[in-house]
Order: structure tokens, then sequence, then C-alpha cells
């Protein structure tokens, strides 16, 4: 796996634009539907609460796609995505290698069917999924979240993981957890400190 890196132009996209992102981009591109570990970044907008959010001039959309699946997902360059009222152009990617490091973050990790508030029950299912990727961390939960799914709101957090050795740094990279990795959800990148839980927000 490894990171695609498109500028992305634009004004501006809606807040919650996740899920229309995600079948933008797979009505460009079929095979990231195909790929089960193929992901989207979440993209950073300017901070504020109007509607539409505005985009910063090095916005940038970051594809994680299997290696061999880079020269089609490249195809994108140019390609203009009608995403929830708003239209974005995709610039010309840059490759960026995936890099292991002792303490890893994803803005959002869905929850599945966990209750709302159980974090104790998030941690566990979490714990599940990493043991199944032979992977041994420590897990810090950070703030709950709500984003609009395919067909019902999805409750998840934050999530920090510290204490990783390499390889299964590199596991998690490239698996990702929770589901709805098209939305951003469950991609991991890696953070400079898990001293202060108040960093995960």
């Amino acid at each position: 796996m490894l990171d695609l890196v498109f500028p992305l132009h634009g004004h501006a996209l809606p807040r919650d634009h996740r899920w229309a992102l995600a079948q933008a981009l797979v009505e460009a591109l079929p095979a990231l539907a195909e790929d089960p570990l193929a992901a989207v970044h979440p993209v950073r907008l300017v901070p504020g609460t109007g509607e539409p959010a505005l985009l910063s001039a090095r916005a940038r959309l970051v594809l994680r796609v299997a290696r061999g699946a880079a020269g089609a997902a490249q195809a994108l360059a140019g390609r203009r995505l009608h995403v929830g009222g708003c239209t974005v152009q995709l610039g010309t990617p840059q490759q960026r290698e995936l890099l292991p490091h002792t303490t890893l973050y994803a803005h959002f990790v869905d929850a599945g069917q966990i209750d709302a508030g159980d974090e104790a029950g998030f941690l566990a299912t979490m714990g599940e999924e990493l043991a199944r990727l032979e992977v041994r961390c420590q897990r810090v939960c950070g703030r709950a979240q709500r984003l609009r799914g395919p067909d019902h709101t999805l409750q998840g957090y934050s999530l920090m993981l510290h204490g990783l050795r390499e390889a299964g740094a590199l596991r998690v990279l490239e698996h990702g957890l929770g589901a709805h990795r098209l939305m951003g959800c469950g991609v991991f990148v890696p953070h400079k400190s898990a001293a202060a839980v108040g960093e995960i927000d």
C-alpha cells in the first residue's frame, strides 16, 4: 500500500461530505470499491461552522491504494468531482510511502453496532480487531463523533494507538480499523506523541 497525494482545487466542500466524496470517487474510479483496503484520508477543511466549509489553498485529497493499483488511480488527475453541490478538481498526485511509527492516530473510527457512549465496548472491539492483525499496543479513545453514512448516521471515536512495533504499525496503516474506509474512517497516520489524551480531538 502507498498514499497518492492529489492537490485539491476548488472553493469549498460540505462539512459532512465524506459519503458524497466516496461516491464521487467510486464513480470516477470504480476499482476503488472492489479493494477492501483502499482508503481515503479525511480532507482538511478550514475550521468553522458555516456551510459549505472553505478549502485552503493547500488542500489535498489522499488515496491509500495497493501499489499495483497506483497507476490506474493516477488517472484521476485532472478529474472534476461533484460532491454535495460543490465541485473540486484533482491535480497531479505524488506518491508517499507508508512510514511505520510507534504512535498512530485516526480522526474517526466507526463504532459499528456499539451503543453510543460505550467507550469501553468500542475499545474492546478495537482490541479484537488488533488481535486479528496480530498487533499489540495501547489504545486511547478520543471524542465521540457522528458522520452521515450511506443509509444511516455513523457514530464513532477518534483513536490513538501507541507502543507499536514497526511490523504492527505497517499492518494498521495498510488494513485500518472498523468499516467505511472510503469515507476516511479507520484510516491511520503517524502522530507525534501520545503524551496527552487532550491532543486527540
